[in-house]
């Protein structure tokens, strides 16, 4: 009688089983992966919109009142909604002021970037 080569059904399935678990794991860094890269890119969009909104009032020449106060801006194709935070220091020739910039979409989000200076009296 002649022996058989080859593998068993339970081989086969225990293989499969391993490769289905790798190929699970492959697709859930990916995502993780794609998540980040998009939340990169929105960090990035808001720090240009806190910087923008900063220079815009250097170039102004003139320090905001203090108090909050809301603003918008375009980059990337979407829109951002910021709060500007001015405090007032103990040197009163300075203002603390806070630019946090957020999702328009998801207004009650975590601030995607905050960016804080000092602004004097020009």
């Amino acid at each position: 009688m002649k022996r058989q080569t080859g593998f068993t059904l339970v081989e086969v399935l225990v293989a499969l089983a391993i490769v289905a678990l790798a190929l699970a794991a492959g697709v859930q860094a990916s995502g993780a992966l794609v998540l980040h890269a998009q939340r990169q890119s929105d960090q990035l969009l808001a720090q240009l919109c806190a910087e923008n909104e900063l220079i815009r009032w250097r170039l102004a020449k003139q320090v905001p009142a203090v108090g909050d106060s809301d603003f918008s801006c375009q980059q990337g194709g979407q829109t951002l909604a910021g709060t500007l935070s001015v405090n007032s220091t103990p040197n009163p020739n300075f203002k603390r002021v806070e630019a946090r910039v957020r999702s328009s979409a998801a207004p009650d989000a975590r601030p995607l970037f905050s960016l804080v200076t000092l602004m004097g009296q020009l």
